[in-house]
């Protein structure tokens, strides 16, 4: 084994290296990254770089070389990130304090310009971060507290995404979408204030249904009542003498009917009017 050593010493070490300067020239690069190549602190060459729907296996990633020691590499995903944001108060314009939390989305679509202004995606949220919570306080500040629970909670995503996006870019980074995750009053005597509000407005909108509903009860009544009266009117007109005979028959069921059932007598002179039609209606 010596033997070899002396023998090849100077060819082995010439190969060390030669693989050891191969190992800090060549750099893989993933499919899922792009790589800026950054020499004497100057980005000089982007490898890989995103460009929206480039087929998957055609977008440069593979082997690529560098110089050693002069170039140091910026590796940044290509991928959407994400950026939390931690619970803000906002104030309507209803003078409501709401605690928001939101997200983003985003990805780096100018690694170049991320490099020179944030230094890495980690920079990019630490920049990003302030700006979406005042392009938040903005725009939600514009809109009252039952706004954020209808339609218009969408048409303010959208012009707080176009607001954050337009920012972004100058960190070399594309907003795709922002969503509120929670929207909240805070606790205490705001929330309950609020919970108190709800239920009187509530029993008031139920109050003047009930009312409303009692004054249609009664319009149909007298509506029902007057047609029917009507309607009776015009049949019993067409036979006057029948229609004495018919509530002359109900006035003796109604009274004789109550006074059996209390069993008691009644009186009456063959003469009295009040039995005019057993005798034939007076004819």
């Amino acid at each position: 084994m010596e033997n070899i050593w002396d023998t090849y010493k100077t060819a082995i070490i010439a190969a060390g290296v030669v693989l050891i300067a191969a190992f800090s020239t060549l750099f893989v690069v993933q499919e899922q990254e792009q790589v800026v190549v950054v020499r004497a602190g100057k980005p000089i060459e982007t490898v890989n770089r995103f460009k929206p729907d480039m087929p998957f296996g055609e977008t440069g990633a593979g082997i690529w070389w560098r110089i050693p020691v002069l170039d140091t590499l910026v590796r940044v995903d290509k991928r959407i990130l994400d950026l939390d944001m931690t619970d803000q108060q906002v104030l309507s314009s209803d003078q409501q304090r709401l605690l928001v939390n939101a997200y983003a989305r985003f990805r780096i679509i100018d690694p170049v310009r991320m490099v020179e202004r944030a230094g890495s995606t980690e920079g990019v949220r630490t920049q990003l971060e302030p700006i979406l919570n005042s392009v938040l306080r903005q725009e939600l500040g514009r809109r009252t507290f039952a706004e954020m629970l209808t339609a218009e909670r969408g048409n303010a995503m959208t012009q707080i995404t176009q607001n954050l996006d337009a920012q972004a870019r100058e960190y070399g980074a594309q907003v795709l979408d922002v969503r509120i995750k929670r929207t909240d009053l805070p606790e205490g005597t705001p929330l309950q204030s609020a919970f108190t509000r709800m239920e009187t407005d509530r029993q008031r909108e139920a109050a003047t249904i009930r009312a409303q509903g009692q004054r249609d009860a009664r319009i149909i009544r007298a509506e029902a009542d007057a047609t029917a009266a009507r309607n009776y009117a015009e049949s019993f007109g067409k036979d006057p003498d029948f229609y004495d005979f018919y509530r002359a028959m109900q006035s003796y069921d109604a009274t004789f009917a109550s006074e059996a059932e209390g069993e008691s007598s009644i009186i009456l002179s063959p003469d009295n009017e009040y039995l005019q039609q057993f005798r034939g209606g007076g004819r």
